[in-house]
């Protein structure tokens, strides 16, 4: 049986890792309030279509899983966000995984699937204001000839 060992280290970046750092973090953010904003007005036009009458399949469709709101980013993100090749894709899937579980707590917690007290809607991130994070789940950042660590 393989044992898992795990490290903490903590970074001490150059001022032009440190920009690029934020502009990641600056990328997770700016998916996260795209998927909001684009659930937002989602779950605004069935309300819509709901007082016309319109039922089941004939109400527009809510992005509400990380899958489906990835098929939406790629769908657009030529569109809405010119300079994502600067950033990795990483960090835009790191803020609409965030802004999934955000959702699939406020689900379950409305149906009293989650523990504690009842969770709220997501709200928009701004910067600043939140903490600038985003994950890697896989690929690798750091420069090419920097051999000692990649994230």
């Amino acid at each position: 049986m393989k044992m898992l060992q795990a490290y903490r280290f903590a970074l001490d970046p150059n001022s032009a890792q440190l920009a690029g750092l934020r502009r990641h973090a600056g990328a997770a953010r700016f998916a996260y309030n795209w998927g909001l904003a684009r659930v937002k007005a989602a779950l605004a036009q069935r309300d819509a279509e709901q007082s016309y009458g319109l039922t089941g399949d004939a109400l527009t469709p809510v992005p509400w899983t990380l899958p489906a709101l990835r098929l939406a980013w790629n769908a657009a993100k030529h569109r809405v966000a010119p300079w994502w090749a600067e950033c990795s894709k990483e960090a835009f899937s790191a803020g609409l995984d965030q802004l999934a579980r955000g959702l699939k707590n406020v689900t379950d917690s409305r149906k009293g699937k989650r523990k504690g007290r009842r969770v709220g809607f997501p709200r928009f991130k701004k910067r600043g204001k939140a903490r600038d994070s985003f994950r890697y789940t896989t690929g690798a950042y750091g420069p090419a000839e920097d051999r000692q660590v990649k994230l």
